[in-house]
């Protein structure tokens, strides 16, 4: 197919749009649109939620089970996703820890006694 065709007034407008909207995935114009996310299907999307949501059931197991006087384990990082941003770092140069609205220790223990 020649792009040319539209302006010798061989392809329509609509045709061409109809062909640029479907384009594959791998395409070089999908992936300007939407860089990495053209690669991302719905099923890495979901593969991604569960495994953050076992990694996270995890870190409560782990949590409720460690002992009083030890450190409570890390919470997890989320799995990265297309378009999230890196996490911050702050001037010391480390990156920023785990969710901010995680549950605390105690919070953890009234919910499972």
């Amino acid at each position: 197919m020649d792009l040319l065709d539209w302006h010798r007034g061989r392809l329509t407008s609509r045709r061409l749009a109809v062909l640029v909207k479907h384009m594959p995935r791998d395409s070089a114009v999908n992936q300007e649109l939407h860089g990495d996310g053209a690669e991302w299907t719905v099923t890495d999307y979901l593969l991604a939620a569960a495994v953050d949501h076992l990694a996270a059931a995890n870190w409560i197991f782990a949590s409720v089970n460690t002992d009083e006087d030890s450190e409570p384990p890390e919470p997890p990082a989320p799995v990265p996703r297309p378009g999230d941003e890196a996490p911050a770092a702050d001037a010391a140069g480390e990156e920023a820890e785990g969710p901010v609205d995680a549950p605390s220790r105690a919070e953890l223990m009234r919910f499972f006694a």
